[in-house]
């Protein structure tokens, strides 16, 4: 009886290290694939339990979300055969899981550093075909643009997908780094003094044309005053010309007043005249009726 008791313990023992050796389990943030021998029987599995046999299949589980892997210090040369120190970082993501195993082993090591090298490849070409100046001053969605074009094809061969690819840093080897500065500052003053000449040349223009429009507005408000100046004169005349006509005494008389008005009895003004003068003839004959 002790014998059969040990016995059904035995095999439930051996059932249960059977069911948790066949059994696995595949997460939300998890791929995973079924082989035997590295031949791949299965890579299509849903998150959840599934089985295996023990032994003869092997299981091995992948990353499914975003991986991120940066590559500091890596040498390039721009157009003129300037040395770059270029940091950058490349964002992947397994889409194709046989195809990533087939190409990498299922190594993530094995496929940052072939994306390592295929984004180099794809930054070399990008650098070469510029400028030091056009690739510091180059705007960074088109120079990133243009290596995610570049290096697709060559990441989906290992059944990934890029999501990104970042410069971090762009710098210059000390021992070129001051004479690229002084032929880029160079080059800026050029350009300075270029737009400095072509200002004050607009400027010159601007205000010579103004100068001229001055002038011109000028001498047409002088024409305009003098003329107006003549028909007042000449209406003036002509308002002088018709009293006088009509009393030619007492237009003598008015404008005598007026003149005496303007010229006798203001402060610190001294008046030299004889006193027989025609000047003062209406103030004699004032004198005279009293």
């Amino acid at each position: 009886m002790q014998n059969k008791v040990l016995g059904i313990l035995l095999a439930a023992v051996a059932a249960i290290l059977l069911i948790r050796a066949s059994a696995f389990t595949v997460s939300e943030g998890e791929l995973a694939i079924k082989s035997i021998g590295g031949q791949i029987v299965d890579s299509e599995f849903e998150p959840g339990l599934h089985f295996r046999i023990p032994i003869i299949q092997d299981v091995n589980k992948f990353d499914k979300r975003i991986m991120t892997q940066l590559y500091p210090g890596e040498r390039f040369l721009t157009r003129e055969q300037e040395q770059l120190n270029v940091d950058f970082y490349v964002k992947w993501r397994i889409n194709n899981l046989r195809r990533f195993y087939e190409s990498t082993g299922g190594t993530e090591e094995v496929a940052n550093a072939r994306l390592g090298e295929t984004i180099k490849d794809s930054i070399k070409s990008v650098v070469t075909q510029r400028t030091l100046q056009q690739v510091v001053t180059a705007d960074r969605a088109e120079f990133t643009g243009a290596m995610m074009k570049n290096a697709r094809p060559a990441a989906e061969q290992l059944g990934v997908e890029l999501v990104d690819v970042r410069i971090t840093k762009i710098d210059l080897p000390q021992q070129v780094r001051e004479s690229v500065f002084e032929r880029m500052r160079a080059s800026f003053k050029a350009q300075a003094a270029k737009l400095r000449a072509e200002g004050v040349e607009s400027s010159d223009k601007i205000r010579a044309e103004a100068n001229k429009q001055q002038t011109q507005t000028l001498a047409d408000a002088s024409r305009q005053a003098s003329e107006i100046r003549g028909e007042g004169d000449a209406s003036a005349s002509a308002v002088y010309g018709k009293s006088y006509s009509r009393d030619a005494e007492f237009y003598s008389f008015f404008r005598s007043m007026q003149s005496y008005r303007q010229s006798i009895g203001k402060d610190n003004d001294l008046l030299v005249i004889s006193p027989d003068s025609a000047y003062f003839k209406y103030l004699k004959q004032g004198q005279a009726a009293r």
